[in-house]
């Protein structure tokens, strides 16, 4: 296929993203958390280009999910300092790496495998509220104790609140996460290290207990986040051709392949989604549309709809203005 040059080239679904409104949110956050405050979380977007527009922010720090997310950065040059912010038990490919890597570990099976595969920094990984990965904050230091044993360099901790990213109560939102940092801060006491890594984009300016902030969705958004009027624009869409039309319903060709619904149905704006299938959207809108038109369709989640595409089209207005590919996903 040649080049795309506006929207009407691209075969849909495709996932786009106005352009603008992703370089406003890049400064916004730059501005609020300039320099290592922010260790931007790649999980968000998977995409190498979108991450050398972070470093050029001045976010130079970053998180990842994944082995590959890892390995990516560091063949595009990022691996200034990556933060594999998981627990994995096969890290193998990480200690050849051309980067500084630190692995999150909460337990002795995974001090051994970080020690093992040649890892040679991590941090703590401790339980404040989110029953998911992490020691208990009583736990830590012990464990801090076993790593430095192990021949581990021992950063800090780190502990998610994500439980709290989508509290729309600002106040109890900000009482929650003081709560939360606290049991981080009482681990770090007991394990040192200059790290207190934690946070989203949902608690980004609430939380003032960390040395530097995880979020990633704020490049981009999606709708949940949205909701919470956040500084941040929604930047990201799935454009969708009508397929069929009938007196009371129209279907969009992007549906449950095309997009993250964990965090509930997308959005079309001035229209009623009714429910998404494999390969389509179904919607209602006054006055209808006409098969062939073109929809936008938000997603509710960020991370797994970029995980679904291959490629990341940037628009101004109708045309294409640049083609990231999404080439961090994978295991």
């Amino acid at each position: 296929m040649a080049d795309p040059k506006t929207l009407h080239d691209l075969p849909t679904p495709a996932l786009v993203a106005d352009h603008s409104a992703l370089q406003r949110n890049l400064t916004t956050m730059a501005e609020a958390l300039p320099g290592d405050r922010l260790r931007p979380h790649v999980k968000a977007h998977k995409c190498t280009a979108l991450a050398a527009r972070q470093a050029a922010a001045g976010h130079t720090n970053f998180t990842c999910a994944t082995v590959r997310e890892v390995e990516g950065m560091a063949a595009a040059g990022l691996g200034n300092d990556l933060l594999l912010a998981n627990e994995v038990l096969d890290t193998r490919r990480l200690g050849a790496l051309d980067a500084r890597v630190t692995v999150a570990v909460d337990s002795t099976e995974t001090i051994r495998a970080a020690a093992s595969g040649g890892v040679r920094e991590v941090v703590i990984d401790v339980n404040v509220g989110l029953p998911r990965c992490g020691c208990s904050p009583e736990a830590a230091g012990g464990l801090a104790d076993e790593a430095r044993r192990a021949g581990l360099l021992v950063r800090g901790v780190m502990g998610y609140e994500g439980h709290l990213m989508m509290v729309d109560d600002r106040a109890k939102q900000k009482a929650a996460t003081d709560e939360s940092m606290a049991l981080l801060l009482q681990a770090h006491g007991d394990v040192g290290g200059e790290l207190v890594s934690a946070g989203g984009t949902g608690t980004y300016d609430l939380n003032s207990a960390a040395t530097e902030i995880q979020a990633g969705s704020y490049v981009l958004m999606d709708t949940a986040y949205a909701k919470l009027g956040l500084p941040f624009e929604l930047a990201l869409s799935v454009l969708s051709t009508v397929i069929s039309v009938s007196d009371k319903w129209a279907v969009g060709d992007g549906g449950l392949k095309a997009l993250g619904m964990d965090h509930g149905d997308p959005t079309v704006e001035g229209a009623n989604v009714w429910f998404c299938s494999d390969e389509h959207l179904t919607f209602s809108r006054s006055p209808s549309p006409a098969i062939g038109d073109q929809i936008r369709i938000q997603p509710a989640h960020v991370d797994p709809t970029m995980a679904k595409h291959e490629r990341l089209y940037l628009l101004d207005g109708e045309d294409v203005v640049d083609v990231m590919e999404i080439d961090l996903r994978g295991w």
